[in-house]
């Protein structure tokens, strides 16, 4: 069916339903008043209850500003609210998380901290979406000092935790060490400046990381380095840390590299093959700009690559964060944690990678795929359990506590929805 269509059939994506009973006229003095001023007094004494009375326990706020939209651009909120939409109904089938989508008008860093504030109230958490950068940069950064709720920039967190777990995987195959392979990250957006920052923290070496943006590689002498410093402060950090062999030209960058990680602009024709075949023995290319790669992967293979990724549910090795999202938020939920960051997409992506080890990887079987429901499961438990070792949670259990919490949540959530598709597919 048509996309426009299928919207216009249903209305969007998403509706809220009651998840208590009402059987009888009394019950409405226990939802509303009277009863429910009892419940305003315990929270009012401490607000923490608020996450184990209300909904707030299960509930994130999408929010957007609609200055980066997929591959649309700057659409602005009223039309990026299908993407909104569209997350937010991946959030309850995959991870049981109830998501309410909100696309605002927000033109500056400010405006942005002051709606994510203003909002904190009602959430347990804030996936950040579809803004653009370094907006989106200082945003999230900003609001993990702020608020006592987690918050993430999910073109940033998902994808590089995404990213993260094939790598794992993918260098595993090669034999290779992630100490010394040298990584091009072709595309200096939020997806690959995240990953830059989280593959240094998972232990890659910085000196072998190469970031390329529209004007070629980012190094330490490069003539815009000193605006950089200004306008763009994460770029600027990195091309200090990063480039260690001071690679001047796209062809410098590829020689001798192991691992390409391009998010980047659609192709085809965006990567050229000759970047591939200077690459090191065995390379591992990751082509994730959709609806088209960088380079289809037949090009790839033919240039030499041994592993091919791309972001598309069509090819072998689907690096998507929608692999990472429903299941970091089902587990800082769980734990009810008060932050997210590069410590817990490590933890979400080791667990992604342990998943499809454990059925067997291959060159075409680097990440578990996302009809694999199982792994949301075990996914959420590693990311809850990963938020009380590192202090951030306010529940601590066990690692099993978690994941019989996520796997209840997780099934009833597939139950509720299988039985509303039911109703939906019989024309009720």
């Amino acid at each position: 069916m048509d996309p426009v269509e299928y919207s216009r059939k249903y209305g969007g994506k998403i509706q809220i339903i009651p998840k208590v009973p009402l059987k009888s006229y009394d019950d409405f003095a226990i939802i509303y008043t009277p009863g429910v001023a009892q419940v305003s007094k315990v929270i009012e004494a401490d607000e923490d209850k608020s996450f184990e009375l209300t909904s707030r326990g299960n509930t994130i706020a999408v929010l957007t500003n609609g200055t980066r939209v997929l591959g649309l651009g700057p659409i602005g909120p009223i039309a990026g609210l299908p993407v909104m939409e569209g997350k937010a109904l991946l959030y309850k089938f995959l991870g049981g998380v109830d998501a309410v989508p909100l696309a605002v008008k927000a033109d500056t860093v400010d405006e942005m901290l002051k709606i994510a504030e203003a909002i904190q109230p009602s959430f347990g958490g804030i996936n950040l979406e579809d803004i653009e950068s370094p907006m989106c940069f200082e945003v999230w950064e900003r609001l993990l000092e702020k608020l006592k709720i987690p918050v993430w920039h999910d073109d940033q967190h998902g994808t590089a935790g995404a990213i993260l777990a094939g790598l794992i995987n993918a260098i595993k195959l090669t034999g290779k060490k992630k100490e010394n392979v040298k990584v091009v990250l072709f595309g200096a957006g939020a997806a690959n400046i995240r990953t830059a920052y989280v593959l240094i923290d998972y232990g890659f070496n910085p000196k072998n990381i190469i970031l390329i943006d529209s004007k070629g590689p980012l190094h330490a002498n490069r003539e815009d380095i000193d605006r950089l410093m200004f306008v763009h402060k994460w770029k600027y950090e990195l091309a200090i840390k990063t480039n260690g062999e001071n690679a001047i030209t796209i062809e410098d960058a590829f020689k001798g590299a192991d691992i390409l990680v391009a998010a980047s602009k659609p192709g085809p024709g965006t990567i050229d093959k000759r970047w591939i075949m200077q690459m090191n023995d065995r390379p591992i290319t990751f082509l994730l700009a959709n609806p088209v790669p960088e380079m289809m992967p037949d090009e790839a293979k033919e240039a030499g690559a041994y592993i091919v990724a791309t972001g598309r549910s069509d090819f072998p090795n689907q690096v998507n964060n929608s692999l990472v999202f429903p299941a970091v938020f089902r587990g800082v939920l769980d734990s009810k944690s008060i932050k997210v960051d590069d410590q817990i997409v490590i933890a979400a992506a080791e667990e992604l990678a342990r998943q499809a080890e454990i059925k067997g990887i291959s060159e075409n079987y680097i990440l578990p795929r996302m009809d694999e429901w199982e792994v949301f499961i075990e996914e959420a438990a590693s990311v809850a359990d990963a938020s009380a070792r590192l202090g951030y949670a306010r529940v601590k259990l066990s690692r099993e506590e978690y994941r019989e919490i996520a796997k209840h949540k997780i099934e009833s959530s597939r139950k509720i929805l299988n039985s509303i598709i039911q109703f939906i597919e019989n024309g009720q």
